[in-house]
């Protein structure tokens, strides 16, 4: 039987849900446990695909072509999880499922409400993760307790862990437990009333995970487990780490939560393996090879998250070449203003993201140009690798007018072209090119070396591509086609010969990079920038 651990916030957003629940996962799994992850959000968007990256930061995409909440991202790098479609479920979501069902007469024309039919549905999206591969299901509710729209998942929450019964599912609820700066002291009280809500709708948390800046002390922990009715060895100190995020799994490790899990659910505890995750963090707290910066110039730099698994898959290759990768986050339009020696002065290497639409494309195509007859190590990422080619043939080749038909539609040159399979499309969510697709590699490129075989399968999620019709012009002029879909009507990925380290692809590598194994693409960059750098 697949037993169940549900992980639920209280307080304020933003806590840090996701990387808790990818702690747990990698810790039960270092007991050989397997695991399996799931994120329910409660707005109303079938999926955060339409979403602008300002509301929601990244759209994680899974291997099976899910568009996904970012916090999949923390399970598949923590935890090693291959995330599905079945790993991110929304409102929008269980409600279009339900009123679907309703439109075709499944209900047999009873009344539809939210109990039962949403909390069942919810319940069926829970019980998707049953399996006999899967010991351990962890489902995170997104929001935080009190917020109207999380009630109903709530409700389905409890009424699960009613019907499975003791022993096969807990709760697990992180909280705040603030520093009051001009008191000078922590206070439980906010966690108290967090826990009263839960209690409120017949949710009575098995763990308190207490999120704190400063280290709590017993009476504040003998204080919760009273008022919270939660045990005093099940209260669990989490506190802001210092140096990275991957400290968290030791911390919660030391304090014995996932004994405490596993005693929970009446599971046997057995010996934990953490020995590649304390190397991979003494590397990172530790790099013997010093500091390189990487300029990232996106789009929507104002959100960090907007970029997360840019930034991690840069920090997973400065691991892998024990490094510290430093980051200058540069928005694309601030370079149409110049200065570019001031922008990119002391950077090792620059790194253009994906995004979509003409704001800031532009300065993405600027720095692609100081890159290359720079000698600068150079990495685009989807819109960073149209952007190269756009570059490409305006300065190498002579097409000064080329573009992207998705930013000039009757460009004399585009060389950037919208797919096929998309001309016909104009509903916009989960529609375009998304999930992992096999790339051939020519050999002797960047490309090959790397990856180090000829084929691979990478995640994609785009609408435009390279016109193939402008291939051989470019390829005469130098630029070489480094990666093609099998049948070679896709290019995947361009690169430059002569130039220290210029690489650009259609897909997203940074979604299939872990600390443990670094993406070697990323990889590849950052042992550049080593080189630029000496």
């Amino acid at each position: 039987m697949t037993k169940h651990i549900f992980i639920t916030g209280g307080v304020v957003s933003s806590l840090g849900k996701g990387i808790t629940a990818a702690s747990v996962a990698m810790l039960l799994k270092s007991r050989g446990y397997r695991v399996a992850m799931q994120k329910l959000d409660p707005y109303l968007n079938v999926d955060p695909g339409t979403m602008s990256p300002y509301q929601h930061g990244e759209v994680y995409v899974t291997e099976d072509g899910a568009e996904t909440d970012l916090d999949l991202g923390h399970y598949e790098r923590f935890a090693g999880i291959t995330c599905s479609k079945a790993s991110n479920y929304t409102t929008g979501r269980i409600y279009s499922s339900v009123i679907h069902r309703e439109r075709e007469g499944g209900y047999l024309g009873g009344t539809v409400q939210v109990i039962p039919h949403i909390t069942n549905e919810i319940k069926a999206a829970i019980a998707s993760m049953h399996s006999d591969d899967v010991d351990i299901a962890i489902t995170e509710i997104g929001g935080t307790a009190g917020d109207i729209e999380s009630l109903p998942f709530l409700e389905a929450i409890r009424q699960f862990h009613h019907e499975f019964g003791e022993n096969n599912s807990l709760f697990m609820h992180l909280t705040l437990v603030p520093f009051i700066k001009a008191a000078g002291e922590l206070k439980t009280k906010p966690s108290q009333q967090s826990v009263g809500i839960l209690r409120g709708i017949g949710i009575v948390p098995h763990i308190l995970v207490c999120r704190c800046e400063i280290p709590m002390q017993e009476d504040h922990q003998q204080k919760l487990a009273l008022f919270c009715n939660v045990r005093r060895e099940n209260v669990i100190e989490e506190l802001d780490v210092k140096n990275s995020i991957y400290e968290v799994p030791l911390d919660l490790a030391r304090q014995g939560v996932d004994t405490c899990i596993l005693r929970l659910l009446n599971l046997p505890e057995r010996e934990s393996d953490l020995t590649k995750w304390k190397t991979m963090l003494e590397t990172v707290l530790h790099p013997k090879n010093g500091t390189v910066e990487i300029a990232v110039v996106g789009k929507y730099i104002a959100l960090r998250d907007a970029y997360k698994s840019i930034y991690e898959a840069l920090s997973h290759a400065g691991i892998a070449n024990s490094v510290k990768v430093k980051f200058r986050p540069l928005e694309a339009e601030e370079l149409d203003k110049g200065a570019l020696d001031e922008l990119f002065s002391g950077v090792n290497g620059i790194l253009v993201p994906g995004g979509f639409g003409d704001r800031g494309v532009p300065g993405k195509i600027t720095a692609v140009r100081y890159a290359r007859e720079h000698g600068i190590p150079f990495f685009g990422i989807c819109l960073g690798m149209q952007c190269a080619v756009i570059e490409f043939a305006r300065n190498v080749c002579g097409m000064e007018s080329a573009n992207s038909t998705e930013f000039d539609p009757r460009s004399e040159y585009p060389v950037i072209d919208l797919m096929e399979s998309q001309k016909t499309i104009t509903a916009k969510g989960g529609t375009m090119r998304l999930g992992a697709y096999p790339c051939v590699l020519r050999p002797g490129t960047r490309a090959a070396e790397a990856y180090r075989a000829g084929e691979i399968r990478e995640r994609h999620r785009h609408r435009y591509e390279f016109n193939t019709k402008y291939r051989n012009e470019l390829e005469k002029a130098g630029l070489v086609i480094s990666g093609t879909s099998p049948d070679g009507k896709l290019v995947e990925m361009v690169e430059l010969k002569d130039h220290p380290w210029f690489v650009a692809c259609q897909f997203h590598p940074e979604f299939k990079s872990t600390p443990l194994k670094a993406h070697p693409l990323f990889t590849g960059l950052i042992r550049a920038a080593l080189a630029y750098r000496g």
